[in-house]
């Protein structure tokens, strides 16, 4: 059996002989003969079965004969003959792959000395073999440690940190200077018509290739990053490549979507370098992204606007700061987009109106409906004298008006205050006259604060980060005293805006009475001190203009009106704008003494101009801070991930420890239409944020709080 098994194994190998063929006669011959016998036995059993019964009984040998057995063990014997042979070709199959894998490993390898000639041959010569072989390898630099395969197309994959950040900062300092050489673009800027008449050259035809890699491997990497300065670092770099995105459009809608994130999300100098590569892009291409980047931005903002803090707060400004610029580019388009956006508050507070329900209202006494009308206050105040701007001003006002009207409740008193300070904003900056007195007066007749304080002094009161108040903080001291002296500030600030006016006595004759009718009423000795005092201040300015009314000739209606006391405005000696400045100085010691905890966004606050603008352009210059940032051994993909993730978490643990989100502050969902005709989503949704479950339980003896004891189990013997 075992001859007949290696002989039949060789024959696959070897060509048949005579000699094959005589030695495989016995083992073909057998067979063939049992199954002849097998098949004259079943034809015995169908024709004669009384002669089979008989064959049974007497010879049951004959009967019980197969050749299965011998099939079983042959099929057997040349199974086990050829797993060793393919066991045989596997292991030489694995060690020539791993042998060829080894091989190609070496290969693909990028060594210091490679940049270093690329980088040479570049500088020296512009070797356009060098260029691309440093995009390729800028490309593996980029997609180092990727989770899916390598790209098989990829001529380099392997590398260290040392070499990684020396392609990095080379390609980031160098690449745009290079492409626009060979594209024969200016050394800096540029504009989309030009872009698009290099692109039908043949210069474009041949070097594409290297400006999509480059630009696209660098987006890649953009979201590998977890480090905030190389992020900086990197967009700072490729912000003077960003006319070149023009002839892509694709990837222009990626960096837009990953720079509204950096923008919205990002710490420390980031937001600011997303905003300015943003702005290129609004300023370079115009129609392509305004539009993306107006809407984005806007929506970025509300995100950021669910809930405010005093360390939130200054975040909030700057993002506002940074919308509003934006609108400069295109003020025509801006407008389109704000008055689709002023309308949907417009719905919301109507609707509100109409149903006056609980949902309907918290819709509109929320903090991200409040920061959407600080936002657009700003805008308009900003471009209040340009035509496609300030007709906004009035319907804006009448949505402002409403919301602070809508719930006329002494815990709303803060909401109420900063919509009176967005209508003195309006009105000072377009000059027009708008009645918030009455806004202010009602507040000083509710019975909340012409009553003694019950629940003692209280805790200080920021009227800037709260909307709504608890009942118990009504009844303090506190709060009390926080909101008259508010209520003056603002009033104050109204009627100087006018105190130059030659109606200034018949505009305050009114809110001077009933301050008088307040002086009576409150029970308070420190509130009527204050209010006598700015009684007298009113009455002062009152003379000061009558004075000056009594040597004019002109009419009321005549155009002479408006000039009235122009020298004595500009100089301010007005009795109540000096008293005006006194105020604003104690407002400002009062919030400073509020303040816990700041926050500086860009490395300057959250203020905006031009000498943040100048700092940055000049940081632009410094490349040595490039090679400090990166001067480490992180890598795509590496264990950096999991760090920062860590430090996340400890941040957020001690944000929660120092200042979590009250009920109060909890707001739901804003939904943003795309185009005029769209509504604003009017179903409820879920909390935003859960409190978790605490591990204490109250003790039954005296109220107090003790935690859970683990039960002690007993040792098993």
């Amino acid at each position: 059996m075992g001859s007949r098994r290696k002989v039949k194994l060789s024959s696959k190998k070897e060509p048949k002989g005579e000699d094959n063929q005589t030695d495989t006669m016995p083992d073909s011959t057998s067979k063939k003969t049992a199954r002849e016998h097998m098949e004259q036995l079943e034809r015995l059993q169908e024709k004669d079965p009384e002669f089979f019964e008989f064959l049974k009984e007497h010879d049951k040998e004959l009967l019980e004969f197969n050749d299965e057995e011998i099939d079983d063990d042959e099929e057997i014997e040349l199974d086990d003959e050829a797993m060793e042979d393919e066991k045989e070709t596997d292991e030489l199959e694995m060690e020539q792959a791993s042998r060829e894998q080894w091989n190609k490993s070496v290969k693909n390898v990028v060594t210091s000395e490679m940049v270093d000639s690329w980088c040479n041959l570049i500088r020296e010569k512009r070797n356009i073999g060098a260029i691309r072989s440093l995009v390729r390898a800028f490309r593996s630099a980029c997609h180092y440690g990727d989770d899916s395969d390598a790209d098989p197309t990829s001529k380099w994959s392997t590398m260290s940190s040392g070499v990684f950040n020396k392609i990095m900062l080379f390609v980031l300092n160098e690449m745009d200077g290079i492409l626009r050489g060979l594209l024969n673009l200016p050394a800096s800027g540029g504009t989309k018509q030009m872009v698009e008449d290099t692109m039908t050259t043949r210069k474009w035809k041949n070097f594409q290739n290297l400006v999509k890699s480059y630009l696209g491997n660098a987006l890649h990497v953009l979201n590998q990053m977890t480090d905030t300065e190389m992020i900086s670092f990197t967009l700072r770099r490729l912000r003077y490549s960003s006319i070149l995105l023009a002839a892509f459009p694709v990837l222009l809608r990626k960096y837009i979507k990953v720079l509204l994130h950096f923008w919205g999300t990002g710490g420390g100098a980031l937001p600011v370098f997303s905003f300015l590569f943003l702005r290129d892009l609004c300023i370079e291409l115009s129609s392509d992204c305004i539009d993306d980047c107006i809407k984005g931005m806007y929506k970025a903002y509300v995100l950021n606007c669910q809930f405010v803090n005093p360390t939130k707060l200054q975040h909030i400004q700057f993002l506002g700061n940074c919308f509003i610029e934006l609108l400069r580019v295109d003020l025509s388009t801006a407008y389109q987009h704000a008055f689709v956006f002023i309308r949907q508050l417009a719905m919301i507070l109507r609707k509100a109106l109409d149903s006056k329900t609980k949902e309907s209202f918290r819709k509109v006494y929320e903090w991200k409906y409040i920061n959407c009308l600080e936002l657009w206050t700003g805008a308009i105040c900003t471009y209040c004298l340009e035509a496609d701007f300030r007709p906004l001003a009035y319907p804006l006002t009448q949505i402002i008006s409403g919301a602070a009207r809508l719930v006329p409740s002494a815990r709303y008193f803060p909401l109420r205050l900063r919509c009176v300070k967005m209508l003195n904003r309006i009105a000072v900056s377009t000059g027009s006259f708008i009645p918030v007195s009455l806004l202010l007066l009602d507040m000083l007749e509710m019975k909340e604060l012409n009553k003694p304080a019950t629940g003692g002094v209280g805790k200080a009161v920021d009227l800037s980060c709260v909307i709504k108040v608890t009942k118990p903080t009504l009844k303090t001291r506190a709060f009390q005293e926080a909101c008259v002296f508010s209520v003056v500030e603002e009033l104050a600030e109204h009627l100087a805006q006018w105190s130059y006016s030659v109606a200034f006595s018949e505009l305050s004759f009114v809110p001077a009475v009933r301050l008088r009718s307040f002086c009576k009423s409150t029970k308070v000795e420190r509130f009527r001190r204050e209010i006598r005092q700015f009684i007298r201040q009113v009455e002062a300015n009152s003379e000061f203009t009558n004075k000056k009314r009594m040597t004019v000739t002109f009419l009321p209606n005549d155009s002479a009106a408006s000039s009235f006391l122009e020298d004595e405005k500009k100089a301010g000696i007005s009795p109540l704008s000096k008293y005006v400045g006194t105020l604003r100085q104690r407002a400002q010691q009062r919030s400073e003494s509020l303040i816990e905890s700041s926050v500086i966004v860009g490395e300057r606050s959250s203020l905006f101009g031009s000498k943040v603008m100048e700092d940055v352009d000049d940081d632009d210059d410094r490349e040595d801070k490039g090679d400090a940032i990166f001067n480490s051994s992180w890598l795509p993909g590496g264990n950096s991930k999991t760090k920062h993730s860590k430090e996340k978490k400890t941040k957020k643990r001690k944000r929660s420890k120092d200042g979590g989100v009250s009920d109060e502050d909890i707001v739901e969902d804003l939904v943003l239409s795309s185009d005029e005709e769209g509504s604003m989503s009017d179903t409820p949704t879920e909390d935003i944020s859960k409190k978790p479950k605490s591990t204490v339980e109250p003790s039954k003896k005296k109220g107090k709080f003790k935690p859970k004891k683990s039960k002690k189990r007993k040792p098993s013997s």
